[in-house]
C-alpha cells in the first residue's frame, strides 16, 4: 500500500501543479487591465503636445531603466543574456511597432474605441498560434475568429461618417502585439520572464535614439515629466506580467483574459477625458470579446469534446 501511494503521488501532483500554473497565468494577464489602460491615458494626454515618436521612446526607455533597477541587483548581468537574441530583437521590433501605432491612433480616437479594436489581438494570437507554435486549431475556432472581426467592423464602421482612419493604426497595433505574444511564448521555454521583459523594449529605447534628436521637445511641467516616467514603469510592469502569464500557460489560454483591459480603458477614458463608448462600440466590443472567450474556452476542453 505504501509503495502504491508513493507511486501515485507524482501522478496527482503533476496535474494540480499544471492547474495552478494556468490560474497564475490568468491572474497575471488580468492584472494588465490596470497598467496598460493607465499608460494609454498618459500617452493620449502627452500625444496632444509631443511627437508620438518621443512618447513611444519615453515609454521604452523608462521600461528599460525600471526593469534594470528592479532586477539587475538580484540577477546581475546574466539577466541580459538570452539564448534567442534574434527572436528577442524581433519581439522588440513588434512591440515598438504596436506601441507607436497605438499611441499615434489614440490622439484621434477615444481610448475605449481603440481598446475595443485592440481586443482583436487575442483572436490573431489564436489564428497564428497554430502555424507559429503548433497549438492546434479547429474550423469552429476559425469561424469564431471571423465573428470577432465582424465585431471590429461594427466598432470602426467603415464607409460611414463615424469611421476614422486612425482605427486602421489600432489594427496594425493589435496585429503587431499578437505576433509579439507569439514570440514571447516561443522564448518562454529558454529565457526568464525578467530577461524577456527587458529585451522587449530594446529597440524602442535604444534604436530610437537616432531619431529622437529630430523630434525632441523638452517637457515643460513636472506633471508631464511624471507621465513620461510613469509610462515606462506601467509598461514595464504590464509586460512583465504578460511574460509571466505566457511562462505559466499557453498563449491561446491566457490571451483572451486581456479583455479585462477593455474595462480599464473605458474607466480611464471616462475619468480622464469624459469619453463614453456609443452603443455600436459596446455591441462590437461584446462580439469581439464573446468570440475570444469562446476560443479560449474551447482550447481548455479535451480533444474529444472540441
Amino acid at each position: 500500500m505504501e509503495t502504491r501511494s508513493r507511486a501515485a503521488q507524482p501522478l496527482t501532483a503533476q496535474p494540480l501543479t499544471a492547474q495552478r500554473h494556468v490560474v497564475l497565468g490568468i491572474l497575471f494577464m488580468c492584472s494588465t487591465a490596470l497598467f496598460f489602460p493607465l499608460m494609454g491615458g498618459f500617452a493620449k494626454l502627452l500625444g496632444a503636445e509631443y511627437s508620438s515618436l518621443q512618447v513611444s521612446w519615453a515609454r521604452g526607455f523608462g521600461h528599460i531603466l525600471f526593469m534594470l533597477a528592479a532586477f539587475l541587483p538580484r540577477h546581475g548581468l546574466g539577466l541580459l543574456r538570452t539564448r534567442r537574441p534574434v527572436i528577442q530583437l524581433l519581439r522588440s521590433v513588434t512591440l515598438f511597432t504596436s506601441n507607436l501605432s497605438h499611441f499615434f491612433a489614440i490622439i484621434f480616437i477615444p481610448l475605449a474605441k481603440a481598446a475595443s479594436i485592440s481586443m482583436t489581438a487575442p483572436l490573431i494570437v489564436a489564428l497564428l498560434a497554430w502555424p507559429m507554435l503548433g497549438e492546434r486549431t479547429t474550423p469552429a475556432r476559425v469561424a469564431a475568429l471571423l465573428v470577432g472581426f465582424i465585431g471590429v467592423l461594427v466598432v470602426i464602421r467603415p464607409g460611414t461618417e463615424v469611421f476614422h482612419w486612425a482605427s486602421l493604426f489600432v489594427l496594425l497595433s493589435a496585429t503587431s502585439y499578437a505576433v509579439y505574444q507569439i514570440m514571447t511564448r516561443h522564448v518562454a521555454a529558454v529565457d526568464s520572464p525578467e530577461t524577456s521583459a527587458i529585451w522587449s523594449s530594446a529597440i524602442g529605447a535604444f534604436g530610437m535614439l537616432l531619431v529622437i534628436p529630430f523630434v525632441w521637445k523638452t517637457p515643460h511641467s513636472l506633471a508631464h515629466i511624471a507621465m513620461f516616467a510613469g509610462m515606462g514603469v506601467l509598461g514595464a510592469i504590464g509586460h512583465y506580467c504578460v511574460a509571466r502569464a505566457l511562462n505559466y500557460a499557453p498563449a491561446n489560454i491566457v490571451s483572451p483574459f486581456q479583455y479585462c483591459q477593455l474595462i480599464g480603458s473605458v474607466t480611464i477614458g471616462w475619468l480622464m477625458f469624459g469619453d463614453w463608448p456609443d452603443l455600436p462600440t459596446w455591441v462590437g466590443a461584446a462580439i469581439i470579446v464573446a468570440a475570444g472567450l469562446w476560443i479560449g474556452w474551447s482550447q481548455t476542453r479535451p480533444r474529444g469534446a472540441r
